[in-house]
Parts: structure tokens; C-alpha cells; sequence
């Protein structure tokens, strides 16, 4: 089935990105925002068959939140301490249609619990490929931003932050709207945001003062993206690093997300190295179908 290519699907929550494959090398691929909240009920066959439409007809490996609740078809997570061999082994058949979806991960302790769709096809495959170690912590900034630990190639235990999320509610929604729409940078003031969310302070009561020095002239209505994108992203990296080992920190994305990240990881003193997400899914990918082969 396999031989004559594949095609890679990451489907997240606002946007899809497929990729046509073939020997392990990308020969064209998309991206749109029809991501798992833009398709209707029952949408989902018409979805899938605009892939093939663009990319060919081909076997489709996909991940993310097609295999959600609510999405093309549900495929249960896998508990973790998880590794490569079983979540390869662990497809879910779409019946007829040539298809198969990653079940994702999940993690339970007492209380918590935690889950994720797409990012352990990173995970595994950055390590697969060389491009990470198999022991050591990978932050993985986005809407809902991954620290996730690895030891001896499997994933053995991850937390979700809703840093993302935040930041964009209070960018269309909140009193500090207005001043939110500037891109966020690093450099002073976003350090100074940083300092304040490392500290572990009401992360709640610190986005009211900024509005406040607005006010009072103490903070340029130009600087509160940089402050208030230091501010969640030192709580967050705060929240990621507590109880993990020391060492280098994988910071996994793309773009001016991850950078800020590796920026405030660096403020809190760890070293990091940065990993192009794309490039760790699409390895991720590979190294399932060699599975399957």
C-alpha cells in the first residue's frame, strides 16, 4: 500500500497541513485554515476527499484532531509511558477508504489528567530522526502549549498549558484588547514580563496592572503585547519546569512563538536548542509507515 507514496496529514484545531510523500521526501503539499472547528457536522469525507483531490490518490496517514470527538473518526488515546512501536502498532483503520489516524496520547496522575493529538508524532519522530535525544524535556509552544518528557525514547509524562488560548482571549475579548494586536518581541520588556511570571504570582491580578500603567504612563501602549506574551510565557515555563530534570530543553514549533519561548527559557536558565515542528511530524510520519511496510 505504501510503495508508491503517502500522504501526511497534521489536522489541529485551526488549521490542516497535508504534505505528499514519497520516499521520504516531501513532493507537494498545502496548507488551509479548514482546521477541526471550521468542518461541519458530517463534513469530514467531503474534507478528506479535498486532500486527495490536490495531493492524489494515495494512502493517508493523518494526525491531530481528525481522530478527536466529533471528528472523522474517533481514535482512543493511548496511556502513556508510550513508544513508537506501539502507537505504529495502534492505527485506527478508517474502513475502505485507505486511511489511517493516530490515536494520540494521553497521561492521568491522581487528579490530572492530560491528552494530546499530533504532537507525540513529533515527538517520535524528532527522535527517530536524530534531531532531539531520547532523554530530555521538549517544550512544544501553540495554543495549548506541550512540556512533555522523554526517557529512553518514550513519552512517559507531558503537561498542557493554555497559554495560547489565553493570549487570545484577551486579545478579543479583554480590557488590554486594544493594545494586543502588536506583535509580540523579545527584549526588555519582555523580560521584565518574564521575571514577573517566573515569580509565580497571580498571573491574574499582573494583567490588571497593566492597564493600570498604561493608564499612569509607566508602560507605552506599543509594549503591552511584549509584556503581557512575557508575562503567560514565564508562568508557563515556570509550571513546565517544575520537578524536571536539568539539561537542555527541546523547543519544538515554528516560528516567532517558539523563539520567544527558547528567550524566556534561557531568562530561567536553561539551555535550549530549537526543532523545526514540520520537520519532526513529517519524520514522525515516516517512521510509522516504515512500521507498517
Amino acid at each position: 500500500m505504501w510503495t508508491d507514496g503517502y500522504i501526511a496529514v497534521d489536522w489541529g484545531t485551526t488549521n490542516r497541513r497535508a504534505w505528499r510523500m514519497r520516499d521520504g521526501r516531501v513532493e507537494q503539499e498545502f496548507a488551509d485554515d479548514l482546521g477541526f472547528t471550521s468542518v461541519a457536522a458530517g463534513g469530514f469525507p467531503a474534507a478528506v476527499q479535498d486532500i486527495r483531490d490536490r495531493l492524489g490518490d494515495l494512502p493517508l496517514l493523518m494526525a491531530g484532531m481528525v481522530g478527536a470527538r466529533g471528528g472523522w473518526v474517533d481514535a482512543p488515546y493511548l496511556p502513556c509511558p508510550l513508544d513508537l512501536a506501539t502507537l505504529a502498532a495502534s492505527l485506527i483503520e478508517v474502513p475502505s477508504e485507505r486511511a489511517f489516524i493516530v490515536p494520540g496520547a494521553s497521561f492521568v496522575d491522581g487528579l490530572r489528567g492530560d491528552v494530546m493529538r499530533g504532537e507525540e508524532t513529533q515527538f517520535f519522530g524528532a527522535v527517530d530522526a536524530g534531531l532531539c535525544s531520547p532523554d530530555g524535556l521538549i517544550c512544544h509552544p501553540g495554543t495549548h502549549n506541550k512540556w512533555a518528557l522523554m526517557q529512553g525514547g518514550r513519552l512517559v509524562w507531558f503537561r498542557t498549558v493554555m497559554t495560547g488560548e489565553m493570549f487570545s482571549i484577551l486579545k478579543a475579548q479583554s480590557l488590554l484588547k486594544a493594545w494586543l494586536d502588536t506583535p509580540a518581541h523579545p527584549g526588555k520588556t519582555f523580560e521584565e514580563g518574564v521575571a514577573r511570571g517566573l515569580e509565580g504570582r497571580a498571573v491574574t491580578a499582573d494583567l490588571f496592572t497593566v492597564r493600570a500603567r498604561v493608564l499612569l504612563g509607566s508602560l507605552a501602549e506599543a509594549e503591552v503585547s511584549s509584556f503581557v506574551s512575557g508575562l503567560l510565557i514565564g508562568a508557563d515555563v515556570r509550571t513546565g519546569l517544575n520537578g524536571m530534570p536539568q539539561g537542555e530543553v527541546i523547543v519544538m514549533g515554528r516560528g516567532a512563538l517558539t523563539q520567544l519561548y527558547a528567550a524566556a527559557l534561557t531568562q530561567a536558565g536553561r539551555a535550549t536548542r530549537q526543532v523545526d515542528g514540520e520537520q519532526a511530524f513529517l519524520a514522525g510520519t515516516n517512521a510509522i509507515v516504515e512500521r507498517l511496510s
